[in-house]
């Protein structure tokens, strides 16, 4: 633009901002009635500019032939390239202080140029949105117009930088051009709504110009986005200056205050009215749970103080936030009040998480009290789609199983109220570990003093809100009161299960140690996109793919770009950031359904994959399919929840909201996933504690099951794989319990085995939760590190040794016995609630289906809750993999012919579990008999 031009550009932006931000100041009604209708901007020239390279996935590293599938590679929008972290959990590579601010960033020069598109003439400018006037997203690894040369941006005065460190002086030398920097420039930056637009001109230049503290800058951004969202802010213009100058002074891990941030935004005054506005936070991100959070506190104090209430003074305060709320002082004094006590949970949090590493040795051997909250602290937007929140929350009952150590009591936090009846059968179940180690039926125990379930009086205050446990326990006196009586002056701390806010808090009220990472470290590694990060710092195998997408244009641009490195790859996986329990995913076999397939098949072969990379194909291949794309997915994508998500636009929507990860579905017919449970002691020792591979009852994508241990990957490279994410989750703070999803297959041109790391959920699972159990009621150990068949590698195909780690396993029961088992907390029938539960064990036990303590198999229930009675758990337990499944589906078919009648099915899953089990057992049946023929010795063993 010209300087005319691009004042008047700036000039109108301002005006139009102050106007829809404060439509009633009389300034700003006079400058609308003033202005010239008939203003006519200067004909924009069309000038050629230098075309701007796309920057391929690898950060720097040539890519990987297709016949090894490339390594993962993250997103390429403008904050991409930065998207590296470090232990203080930022979200850019200089910002995180992985990459020293002065070090030089030099990048592999892409095969693919994107041609700058042309300026065309405007006649006429009339008034613009912010959208229109900064431009609207495009793709990052597309083309991305140029910027405003220093001679045609305006800014108020000139700046001269001061380099702190002389290889900084030096570095700014060698990247900033040589013109002298316009005085007039200002990099103004437009937040809509609480997102920056990432792709427009001032957030562009102000990276370009400072992308030495760049990590610093989107750190303090974030902090604004988050501010501006929070209240509900429509627009606000901050100033690019003054945030780089400002944000240069904060530390990473320091969070700005709100004064400082309104500091950088242009419209101060307009934004500030707004945050002080009565309400105002109950309209933003999370505010209703906030605001009713707060009128029960007040209605408990108010109760607490003055006794019983005036009849409709309850009503009034559940129907808004009464006159009291409303004066800005006050809302100002507790929200002030609200940031103190969410920073002085994290400085306890973190002082009793030294006092508990410095003293673990000792605790973890001595008499202490083990507190478990099965909270699943989501997002408010996930577990709104988590059918049955309360039930779900309330799979893991294995966790009372740590009573097995003598030294330790457990309190369980259980988000329903349990009959009378369910508590006794847990007193019994957790009674037979007597009979077990004596082998006398007789011997059970009572350990009602070892163990409590407690559950909090709030968990009825809230019927309309989807509050997680924690948050439930927190408002709850009573049930704290009663925690605090029954650890006394014991050694105690919490294992709590998805990270919330609310863990400190209840933390900080039981005056306790959480043995967990902080809600802060959650945040940037347990979504898809962070679990990318966590695989890449740990240089671990993952499939092709892309991260942290957050638009139309990346999605097209990256999928292109993967389809055309990966033309083997038929199908491709989109998985939500948040996704839960594959309710977040969708998948489309691209390569089948692009015309163009027959012509890209043709041109890869005849160039061949050392070649492909740097042929004009590839690039004509990538035009045709970033043009194909958009209409193909909108007719063949499938996403797994088909209720959540009935048309692609409704999946997309809420894909680019939350952001999401691109990755590629393994090309082999025999894939197996499996699930390792690791613990990060707070002495910072890693340890394997359950591991399973996945029974998928309902699709490839969701998680029915496990048989455990797992036999599908030899142990000796699963432990290397684990060690090494291991060691880069506690290298960013990680603490606790947390799994990991791998994904195995054989493939298709090499014929080995190839094991991919796929997932990463920093909580406690339902899969350890029942090797818990199982290892209670068998007085057993797993020794995930070790295999009980050791076969001399190489003689035979990876198949056979497949075949072997499938059919052993190393659960130890006694010396010289064996066992294993199969495993589901998510079995639904919905004729369950019509017998209840003592009558439905009469008729399992009188058709064989129970548990032996003598011979230490069996079948175990584990049931959740008795007044909607349509789900429970099972775990059967036998001598070899092919019985046990044998078992479990015939333990199915049972139930379900006590529990329906011929015109009453139900709805259930488990004719879909049966059908799993009996595929799995024909290869199990099949792959036993060929071991046989083929090794009869080691088959021999095996029967041993």
């Amino acid at each position: 633009f010209s300087d005319y031009a691009y004042s008047i550009f700036q000039q109108q932006v301002e005006m139009d901002i102050k106007i829809v931000l404060d439509p009633e100041n009389v300034e700003n009604k006079a400058a609308l009635k003033h202005q010239n209708d008939e203003t006519r901007l200067p004909l924009i020239t069309k000038e050629k500019s230098a075309p701007v390279c796309s920057q391929k996935a690898g950060r720097g590293r040539p890519s990987a032939t297709l016949g090894g599938f490339p390594a993962f590679s993250h997103g390429h929008s403008p904050l991409a390239l930065l998207q590296e972290d470090t232990p203080k959990g930022a979200v850019s590579l200089t910002g995180r202080r992985l990459i020293l601010p002065a070090a030089k960033i030099t990048l592999q020069t892409p095969p693919v140029a994107s041609k700058a598109a042309p300026s065309h003439e405007f006649h006429r400018q009339p008034k613009k949105s912010a959208e229109a006037i900064y431009g609207t997203s495009s793709s990052s690894k597309g083309n991305i117009a140029p910027l405003p040369s220093s001679s045609s941006m305006v800014s108020t005065r000139k700046s001269k930088p001061v380099w702190p460190y002389p290889a900084q002086q030096l570095e700014s030398e060698e990247q900033i051009p040589s013109q002298t920097q316009d005085p007039r420039l200002d990099w103004d930056i437009v937040v809509c709504h609480g997102t920056v637009d990432q792709k427009a001109p001032g957030f562009l230049a102000l990276k370009q110009h400072h992308h030495l503290s760049w990590g610093s800058i989107v750190a303090f951004l974030e902090h604004a986005e988050k501010l501006l969202k929070d209240f509900s802010v429509p627009l606000a213009t901050i100033s690019g200056k003054k945030l780089a100058r400002i944000a240069s002074d904060f530390e990473l891990d320091e969070n700005p205050t709100t004064s400082a941030i309104l500091s950088v935004i242009k419209n101060q005054s307009t934004v500030e009215k707004i945050l002080n506005r009565p309400g105002q936070r109950s309209k933003g991100h999370g505010g209703a749970e906030m605001a009713a959070m707060k009128i029960q506190s007040a209605w408990r104090r108010h109760r607490a103080g003055k006794g019983a209430a005036r009849p409709g003074q309850r009503e009034r305060a559940s129907g808004g936030i009464g006159p009291g709320w409303r004066s800005s002082s006050h809302v100002a004094r507790v929200t002030n009040s609200l940031r103190e006590s969410r920073h002085r949970h994290l400085e306890n949090f973190c002082s009793r998480a030294k006092h508990l590493a410095a003293n673990w040795n000792r605790i973890r051997t001595s008499r202490r009290t083990i507190i478990h909250i099965p909270s699943l602290g989501y997002s408010q937007g996930v577990q709104e789609h988590i059918p049955d929140l309360a039930v779900q929350q309330n799979v893991q009952l294995g966790r009372l199983c740590d009573i097995l150590d003598a030294n330790v009591d457990v309190i369980y936090i259980c988000p329903l109220a349990l009959s009378e009846e369910l508590l006794q059968y847990y007193n019994k179940l957790l009674g037979l570990q007597a009979a077990v180690r004596s082998g006398n039926p007789e011997d059970m125990g009572d350990l009602q003093d070892r163990f409590k379930i407690l559950t909090p009086e709030a968990i009825n205050s809230f019927p309309q809100h989807h509050m997680c446990l924690a948050t439930q326990l927190k408002y709850s006196p009573q049930t704290l009161r009663r925690m605090r009586v029954l650890v006394g002056s014991r050694d105690a701390y919490v294992v709590g299960g998805v990270p919330h806010a609310d863990d400190l808090a209840v933390a900080d009220l039981l005056d306790v140690p959480l043995l967990g990472s902080g809600p802060h470290v959650a945040q940037l590694y347990s979504t898809k996109s962070g679990s990318k990060r966590i695989f890449a710092s740990a240089c671990v195998p993952m499939p092709p793919g892309e991260a942290d997408i957050h638009s139309r244009e990346q999605m097209i641009d990256a999928l292109s770009q993967l389809v055309v490195d990966n033309v083997a790859v038929q199908r491709w996986v989109w998985k939500v950031n948040d996704g839960w329990g594959g309710n977040g995913t969708a998948y489309c076999d691209v390569t089948s359904h692009l015309e163009c397939s027959h012509w890209l098949q043709k041109e890869w072969q005849s160039h061949g994959p050392e070649r492909w990379s740097e042929s004009q194909a590839r690039e004509l291949a990538l035009v045709k399919i970033s043009q194909e794309l958009p209409g193909l997915l909108a007719q063949h994508v499938q996403p797994v929840n088909e209720k959540r998500f009935p048309t692609w636009e409704k999946f997309l929507q809420t894909f680019l909201t939350q952001g999401g990860v691109i990755e590629a579905f393994p090309l082999s017919s025999t894939v197996t996933n499996l699930t390792v449970d690791l613990l990060i002691e707070p002495t910072g020792e890693i340890r394997i504690v359950a591991s399973g591979d996945q029974l998928h009852a309902e699709g490839p994508f969701t998680s029915s099951g496990t048989t455990i241990p797992q036999r599908s990957v030899d142990p000796a490279l699963l432990n290397s794989l684990c060690w090494k994410i291991g060691d880069a989750c506690r290298s960013k703070g990680v603490l606790g319990y947390f799994s990991v999803d791998f994904v195995a297959f054989t493939h298709p041109q090499t014929m080995e085995q190839q094991v991919w790391a796929t997932d990463l959920d920093l909580c406690y699972s339902d899969q350890l939760a029942l090797t818990q159990l199982m290892l209670y009621v068998t007085d057993g150990n797993v020794d995930c590190g070790s295999s009980p068949l050791e076969a001399p590698l190489g003689s035979q195909t990876v198949k056979s040794q497949w075949i072997q780690r499938m059919l052993c396993c190393c659960l130890q029961p006694a010396p010289g016995s064996r066992r294993c088992a199969v495993a589901s907390s998510q079995l639904r029938h919905s004729n369950l609630s019509r017998t209840s539960y003592d009558v439905l064990l009469q008729r399992c036990k009188a058709r064989g289906v129970g548990f032996d303590p003598q011979e230490k198999q069996g079948t175990i229930f584990i049931l959740y809750e008795d007044q909607k009675r349509h789900r429970l758990g099972m775990i059967t337990i036998g001598e070899d993999l092919q019985g046990v499944l044998l078992t479990f589906a015939r333990n199915l078919f049972i139930i379900h012919q006590e529990i329906s009648a011929p015109n009453m099915q139900g709805e259930t899953n488990f004719k879909m579990a049966i059908r799993d089990i009996e595929a799995i057992l024909g290869v199990t049946a099949e792959n036993k008999l060929k071991l046989e023929e083929e090794q009869p010795w080691e088959a021999d063993a095996l029967k041993e």
